[in-house]
């Protein structure tokens, strides 16, 4: 089997894509990137990622200066290659792009090709792609609802009822208003805890985007630890490890980050200098699966929890559940919840939670069937 084809489509939504004010759930976002990558057998793979899809295409369809490393666009790289050999084509991916690469959209424009080529070899195999990691070791993964901080807290209240009907047993709310106010951004949290009640999970993601010290991020998790969030996310800049590794070991509360970080040199800066207690890689940013599974092993040799990052569509959604069922202990999967057609309409069978669970899909590859009419229909690029 050869590659034949690659492509980054830009998608966009249309209508009201900003976040919304109020009690509302946001719409979503206006742009998505998917891969799409081809074979000479008739295998399809497919991924989305979550980076700036223009700046992604140009990557894919930027020019090769002959042989030289460093300067290649990657789908020149990739033609004619045996899509089954993804270690040796993620390798060769980073050296051509290592100049302008390394980090930032060429890993994540990697990552999606890697998520893709991974869907192939499943699709060809006939098997689901966690068994491809290396084996499975649930078939469900409990989610947890993710959302925006609302303004106010009936809002908050309104919101977790919500999720609670829906099945859920787990939220988490992030961003929004979080940061602007302190004594809000607690008031939020404790009337989040008391919708919930003592049954459900209350994850808590503060937003890296507002400036906080070391000691400030300490303060904020004390004041908002009688509420006993699961885990506080994203508190600091994700360059601030030794911040990290501060707050870390002063508080008792879970702290996590990592949807920022990438490839495996990048984790290991996180967990052993960083000291953070749950891992979170988005697989679509990190490097693929061929990274992720990295990262997998590292947390389990430094004891670590790993809850991978995943807020687009249900392809990312899809390639988490493979990855949490490949992992030793699993804890949770995101659900993005929000309704725009770009996260709920790329694959003819969307992702459902049931009963605070969701099966990991057993079909070959993702186990999910994009629609190219969907595709079509979104496409501007």
């Amino acid at each position: 089997m050869k590659i034949t084809g690659v492509d980054l489509l830009v998608l966009e939504a249309p209508g009201a894509y900003e976040a919304p004010q109020g009690a509302s759930e946001a719409y979503g976002f206006r742009y998505l990137g998917i891969v799409r990558i081809q074979t000479d057998a008739g295998v399809t793979g497919y991924a989305d990622i979550e980076t700036q899809p223009h700046v992604a295409r140009a990557i894919v369809e930027a020019p090769s200066e002959g042989a030289t490393p460093g300067f290649q666009g990657l789908r020149s790289v990739l033609l004619g290659e045996d899509p089954f050999e993804v270690e040796r084509l993620w390798q060769k991916m980073y050296l051509a792009s290592v100049y302008y690469g390394r980090r930032g959209a060429a890993i994540q424009v990697m990552s999606g090709i890697d998520i893709a080529l991974w869907d192939i070899v499943g699709k060809a195999v006939r098997q689901p792609v966690y068994k491809l990691l290396g084996g499975g070791y649930r078939d469900k993964v409990r989610a947890y609802a993710s959302t925006l901080f609302r303004p106010e807290p009936a809002a908050i209240v309104e919101a977790c009822r919500q999720y609670v009907d829906q099945g859920f047993t787990a939220v988490k709310f992030g961003w929004g208003v979080f940061g602007q106010d302190l004594e809000r951004d607690v008031c939020l949290v404790e009337a989040a805890r008391r919708a919930l009640g003592d049954r459900n999970d209350l994850l808590v993601d503060a937003g890296w985007l507002v400036h906080r010290t070391p000691k400030e991020a300490i303060a904020l998790v004390r004041r908002l630890e009688p509420y006993r969030p699961f885990f506080v996310e994203e508190l600091l800049h994700p360059e601030d490890y030794d911040g990290y590794a501060q707050l870390a070991g002063a508080v008792d509360t879970l702290i996590a980050c990592g949807e920022q970080e990438s490839t495996e040199w990048g984790f290991r800066m996180l967990i052993e200098r960083g000291k953070i207690d749950v891992v979170q890689p988005d697989i679509s940013r990190c490097g693929g699966f061929t990274t992720a599974r990295k990262i997998v092993h590292m947390t389990e040799l430094h004891n670590r929890l790993c809850v991978p990052h995943a807020w687009i569509s249900d392809l990312l959604t899809a390639a988490s559940l493979h990855l949490n069922a490949f992992m030793r202990r699993s804890v949770f999967v995101e659900f993005n919840v929000t309704s725009g057609p770009l996260s709920r309409e790329i694959c003819r069978n969307p992702i459902r939670m049931r009963d605070g669970f969701i099966d990991v899909p057993q079909g070959p590859g993702l186990g999910v069937e994009v629609d190219e009419s969907a595709l079509a229909k979104y496409r501007v690029q």
